[in-house]
């Protein structure tokens, strides 16, 4: 695996300061194609810590989402950051993001498959207590997400942010084994109160253990400090370090029992 030091461009993330932020290339295949994803840690840590799947936005694997990935995994958590796509396909910008996104939406078995394959990629790093992990993602990657959960992944919370909430098999949320965060836009015109509504009724339906948060003011990719489109997407920061918040809260909660 290839291995360098990811530039510390983390403004505000507490304790990170000093940090030697690893960002290691994980090649790995799915039904023979290759794949590539990111194990991204603070190498400062030796002892085994939990471990987080992260689906990235529809920009796929880039150095903006390790970035993210470095602010996810503080100094407590491993992360993964799955290559949804495969090795070759690293789209720039939304022009070339919104096929291959579309595609993998348009089959969410598809979908299920490859972040499950990703999934069992995390377990097999180094360092990761495989008895503590939980998944995370980020607009696409917050809706992949949540099908790794209708999916019955084994994990000990699934956390969206500003992800996509509808689903074509809403009854496959029984299988869920474990609880649900949802970091939402109020504001996120991708994201529309009827499928707000839809997923509230398809948690309640199933008897989710389930959360959703909704952050006024904010829209879509409010993590995402390269958002600039005012009224559809665009960074927040005070509503993406309040975001992080909840959902280390949540980590802390569930990596305890």
């Amino acid at each position: 695996m290839s291995k360098t030091i990811l530039p510390l461009l983390l403004a505000g993330v507490t304790g990170l300061a000093e940090a030697a932020v690893v960002v290691k290339a994980v090649p790995y295949e799915i039904d023979g194609e290759p794949y590539e994803g990111l194990l991204v840690y603070d190498d400062r840590i030796s002892e085994p810590r939990p471990g987080l799947l992260m689906v990235p936005n529809w920009l796929g694997v880039s150095e903006a989402s390790a970035q993210k990935a470095a602010r996810a995994a503080g100094d407590k958590y491993m992360v993964f950051m799955a290559d949804l796509y495969g090795k070759g396909v690293r789209p720039n910008g939304p022009d070339e993001a919104k096929p291959v996104a579309g595609a993998l939406r348009g089959d969410r078995p598809l979908l299920r498959k490859r972040t499950q394959a990703a999934l069992e990629v995390l377990r097999r790093q180094p360092g990761v207590d495989v008895d503590r992990l939980g998944a995370i993602g980020f607009c696409f990657g917050g809706g992949a997400i949540l099908e790794l959960a209708r999916d019955g992944a084994p994990l000990k919370a699934f956390v969206s942010f500003h992800g996509n909430l509808d689903t074509p098999t809403p009854g496959d949320a029984r299988r869920i084994k474990a609880p649900v965060l949802v970091l939402h836009g109020a504001d996120d015109p991708s994201v529309p109160q009827e499928q707000v509504d839809a997923f509230v009724a398809e948690m309640k339906a199933a008897e989710v253990d389930w959360q959703l948060v909704s952050y006024g003011g904010a829209v879509h990719s409010f993590t995402n400090p390269q958002a600039n489109v005012p009224g559809r997407n665009q960074y927040h920061p005070v509503v993406a370090a309040r975001a992080f918040k909840a959902m280390n809260d949540l980590l802390d909660e569930v990596f305890a029992r």
